[in-house]
């Protein structure tokens, strides 16, 4: 076998277990950490660089704590099945803002996330009268949610979405 062959060898190897042990990681982390579903709404359907995907605004339950609600940024965490969104003054990279939805106070992270969908499958995001779009997600010990599936919600049962 000759050095170049060698090297390419080396380096093949070198990217398998780096792909391999991030994709370790994520497996890790939705096997171990608190999954959630939260009530979202689609902000943009399509992108002809990165493919096709649904971005979402991810809306959780406040829980002002101790720093109050109008701290700068936010953690995320499981109520049961709910996700909680509480206030921190500490630097977790991640933010939201407070609105009102249906006479109750919620929080809608300001940064989106991206659901990658097949070519296809119609637009989940394009829903009728009546229905909400959620999103199950896998919380991390940092930084944002890790979205898993979409369901619809409709007269307050959630129905998962075939999208393979």
């Amino acid at each position: 076998m000759n050095a170049q062959l060698k090297k390419g060898l080396a380096v093949a190897a070198i990217h398998l277990a780096l792909v391999g042990s991030l994709g370790a990681k994520l497996l890790v982390d939705r096997a171990t950490r608190p999954r959630v579903w939260a009530r979202t709404g689609p902000v943009d359907p399509d992108d002809p660089i990165r493919g096709r995907y649904v971005r979402l605004s991810v809306e959780g339950e406040i829980d002002a704590g101790p720093a109050g609600i109008d701290a700068p940024y936010v953690t995320l965490s499981a109520n049961g099945q709910a996700l909680v969104v509480t206030p921190t003054t500490e630097n977790t990279g991640l933010s939201a803002r407070v609105t009102q939805r249906d006479a109750r106070r919620v929080a809608i992270l300001d940064q989106p996330l991206a659901f990658f969908i097949p070519e296809h499958v119609p637009d989940p995001s394009r829903r009728g009268p009546g229905e909400e779009l959620w999103v199950e997600v896998t919380l991390p010990k940092h930084g944002a949610p890790r979205p898993i599936r979409l369901a619809v919600k409709k007269e307050g049962v959630l129905t998962p979405l075939p999208l393979r």
